[in-house]
């Protein structure tokens, strides 16, 4: 009788506890380049874009998607300072953007996009997330899992635009 007890227990604190936890999980809205660039254009006040360049083999790429950004104060401090934009690196579908049809190149065993090439710089590591500003224009590529702490800190340099008076080794030393 105490087992089942013990058992009815502890399958009433799951039921209490689950949903809770459950919560604190954040989706972020991720949305596609094109509608990116159009809301950057169009809005009065435009936030910056935010690049997650990925492919669907990369492990650290789902690692980085599940740790990182579905922590909620780097959830909710993304969607409220940039577009959120997830690219496949090996993605199939044309995007046009500044009147230049950006293409699937067929190449070794995989093979990339040219947009995400042209984002990496050529450099076509993954995950590597890319940081623009409200303009488009290029503030940093940065490759490589993140955890949430350390992202955050990236996120916020660009986000608060102390990239703008401060150099990064200076503001990363700082916050140690």
């Amino acid at each position: 009788m105490r087992a089942i007890f013990t058992y009815l227990t502890i399958l009433n604190l799951l039921f209490f506890i689950v949903p809770v936890s459950g919560i604190q999980a954040q989706n972020v809205q991720w949305i596609s380049w094109e509608k990116a660039v159009e809301l950057a254009q169009t809005e009065s006040n435009p936030k910056k874009i935010f690049v997650d360049v990925y492919t669907d083999w990369c492990g650290w790429c789902k690692k980085m998607d599940k740790d990182t950004f579905q922590n909620a104060e780097v959830a909710t401090y993304m969607q409220d300072n940039f577009y959120m934009v997830k690219m496949d690196a090996e993605g199939k579908e044309p995007i046009n953007y500044q009147g230049k049809t950006f293409k699937f190149i067929p190449s070794g065993r995989r093979g990339y996009h040219e947009l995400a090439a042209a984002l990496l710089q050529g450099k076509m590591s993954y995950p590597t997330v890319v940081f623009l500003d409200e303009n488009l224009n290029m503030l940093s590529p940065v490759p490589g899992y993140q955890k949430a702490k350390p992202f955050l800190q990236i996120a916020r340099y660009f986000g608060d635009n102390i990239y703008k008076d401060q150099d990064w080794q200076t503001y990363s030393s700082a916050g140690k």
